[in-house]
């Protein structure tokens, strides 16, 4: 084969492999016409930002995806815009602090969450007010308190930043 063969070749298997690593912006659409989730695909795969819609046109979830799993931060609404909750995913895993919004968009309780269970602590609010907290261990409780001067006590702070 000559070179200018050979060069034309490489060009086409270039240009196939750089087509394939394209991101290609996805819409679909609920049957009224709502949009149901758009984000984008890379290797027929979700990467990157996405969104989903309630069939209301309402915005339910938000977050990124990598190789079509969660991982970043992500947001959940309820079908009324009010926020859910929020927090870290790791390979489509539920990681480090999630917040829990009551129906008035208060914080109802926050956890330390791992491999999607409750994993360290949770704080638990009532109107805007700490009330209790609860340490885990793969989703099981092993402790509460409602006594704060004990918690403290009892507790190394610093792991409430992780």
């Amino acid at each position: 084969m000559n070179f200018k063969k050979q060069l034309f070749l490489v060009f086409c298997c270039f240009s196939i492999l750089a087509s394939a690593q394209k991101k290609k912006y996805h819409k679909a659409y609920f049957k009224n016409g709502n949009l149901k989730e758009e984000g984008w695909f890379k290797k027929d795969q979700k990467n990157g930002y996405w969104k989903f819609y309630y069939n209301n046109g309402t915005l339910k979830k938000e977050g990124h995806f990598k190789n079509n799993l969660e991982t970043k931060y992500w947001y959940f609404y309820r079908r009324d815009a009010s926020k859910k909750k929020e927090g870290h995913y790791e390979k489509g895993m539920q990681h480090k602090w999630w917040l829990f919004y009551d129906d008035s968009g208060n914080i109802n309780h926050k956890c330390q969450l791992k491999n999607n269970q409750k994993n360290g602590y949770c704080l638990m609010y009532k109107m805007k007010k700490l009330v209790r907290a609860e340490k885990y261990h793969k989703g099981k409780k092993i402790k509460e308190w409602t006594d704060f001067k004990s918690f403290r006590k009892e507790n190394n702070l610093s792991d409430l930043r992780q």
